[in-house]
């Protein structure tokens, strides 16, 4: 892994004018490398870069940019074990998991360079056509969480290159270093300028916000940092992508085979620890199975390897921060003084680092703040319920919308049940899978607008119709 990372404006690699914060390993507490700190004045640089770009990126062919994403990829391939290392060390996940990021990235590079930019015709008579096409808006501003560092960097850079925009990059103050290499190699292909990335903390996200030059900001992250946002972008219409957080409910139908769906029920509930966003955070079960389901989740749970994500045979990594650390556990102590049953998990390991076992509680109800709100960690509340109409009302119950999801052998009876759930994704024996092709957003205090397919890159786009009199 590099020992040293610097900011780049302008196809340039810069020390932060505002300084160094350090970035801290979540396994060990220590620091892993002084990261730069990027100052409003290098915001106010990246942009200026970014708009002189674009006054020639906007103009290149479709086949010049696919050219260039398809080699993005191939050098974001050739650099796959370093990219890998760097996630492992400042985000905490199990080297395969981090490996499979990487791969996803480069998966989806491929993909949105392979894109299609529509244009619609809506009229084509004798004497007139009427065509609807898609600009470029200009300089596109991406704010990234912690949990998937690449990902999801890759997920907001790509489409908003395949369309013609120039990106500035804020990436999460605790995992800067995947998305600093990356804007590195970006520019090894890209004319200087196209996309340049700075770091910092509220001060410099606050300064993208409301900063004039930029036209649009698509942000992944918690639902009161994406209401700041869009307060502070209204000063000049920028548009927004807004994926906010979530707080997914899944409902279990008692005539599943609970040995054939818990290993599913638990991967897509511990994804990434805990730590993603479409991840299922809520589970209700029906009565007839619940004791049989809990125990059958518990003792996978069990047999997860915690540690280090270096180690060798490790399948459970650390929280990421100390602060989501902190929120983990106090909502479990919370629980516990309500009378929940913790069937497995349920206190911190010992010894340094953010460690906390995947948690399974039992005999907990809505109403409770590990069911309200969402815990974003290694702890599943499992909820009983008798009436499935109750428990679809529960689960519409949280003022957030991104998943859901419901489980059944008769997927007819599933897709009706799973069509009245308020989210924008409704999965049926499975969840949290996303896929490049399948637009993905959420409803209500999860955000607007979509990622991914044509749909999600048109997000990036202004629609200009064409009215030519013949």
């Amino acid at each position: 892994m590099l020992t040293s990372f610097s900011l780049t404006i302008n196809g340039k690699q810069l020390a932060g004018a505002a300084g160094t914060f350090d970035v801290i390993n979540p396994a060990t507490e220590e620091v892993i490398v002084s990261a730069p700190l990027a100052s409003v004045e290098q915001l106010d640089q990246a942009v200026a870069a970014a708009t002189h770009a674009f006054k020639t990126w906007q103009h290149t062919s479709d086949a010049e940019r696919q050219s260039l994403m398809h080699k993005i990829a191939d050098l974001i391939e050739a650099n796959a074990d370093e990219l890998a290392e760097i996630i492992v060390l400042e985000q905490g996940k199990p080297m395969f998991l981090a490996q499979a990021e990487v791969g996803g990235a480069v998966a989806w590079t491929r993909y949105n360079a392979d894109l299609t930019i529509p244009v619609k015709i809506i009229e084509d008579s004798e004497h007139k056509r009427i065509e609807a096409h898609h600009k470029p808006l200009g300089v596109v501003a991406s704010i990234t969480p912690w949990n998937w560092p690449l990902m999801i960097a890759i997920w907001h850079i790509m489409p908003a290159l395949r369309t013609g925009n120039t990106v500035i990059c804020k990436p999460s103050e605790y995992t800067p270093l995947n998305t600093l290499r990356l804007v590195e190699l970006i520019n090894e292909v890209l004319p200087a300028g196209v996309v340049n990335v700075v770091t910092g903390q509220a001060e410099i996200g606050g300064a993208i916000s409301s900063h004039p030059g930029i036209s649009k900001i698509v942000f992944t992250g918690s639902t009161p940092t994406g209401q700041r946002i869009m307060s502070s972008a209204a000063a000049n219409l920028k548009r927004l992508t807004l994926e906010l957080g979530g707080n997914d409910a899944a409902i279990v139908l008692p005539d599943v085979d609970v040995d054939a769906i818990a290993e599913g029920i638990f991967q897509t509930a511990f994804l990434n620890m805990g730590q993603t966003c479409a991840a299922l955070k809520r589970l209700y079960v029906h009565d007839d199975i619940y004791d049989a389901l809990c125990n059958k989740l518990a003792e996978i749970a069990q047999a997860q390897i915690v540690g280090n994500g270096l180690e060798a045979g490790t399948t459970f990594g650390p929280i990421q921060n100390a602060n989501q650390f902190r929120i983990v556990s106090e909502l479990v102590d919370d629980a516990k003084a309500n009378g929940a049953r913790i069937i497995c998990g349920g206190e911190p390991l010992e010894g340094n680092g953010y460690f906390y076992p995947p948690t399974i509680v039992a005999d907990i109800t809505d109403g409770v703040p590990l069911v309200d709100k969402e815990q974003f960690g290694p702890v599943l509340p499992v909820i009983r319920f008798t009436d499935v109409e109750d428990a679809l009302a529960r689960a519409n119950s949280a003022t957030v919308g991104l998943g859901g999801s419901v489980w059944s052998a008769d997927i007819e009876k599933a897709t009706q049940i799973a069509s009245q759930l308020e989210c924008g994704t409704a999965w049926i024996n499975g969840h949290a899978e996303v896929l490049p092709h399948a637009p993905f957003g959420g409803c209500k205090m999860s955000g607007f607008g979509v990622e991914f397919g044509e749909e999600g890159m048109l997000e990036y786009t202004q629609m200009q119709v064409l009215n030519i009199n013949k």
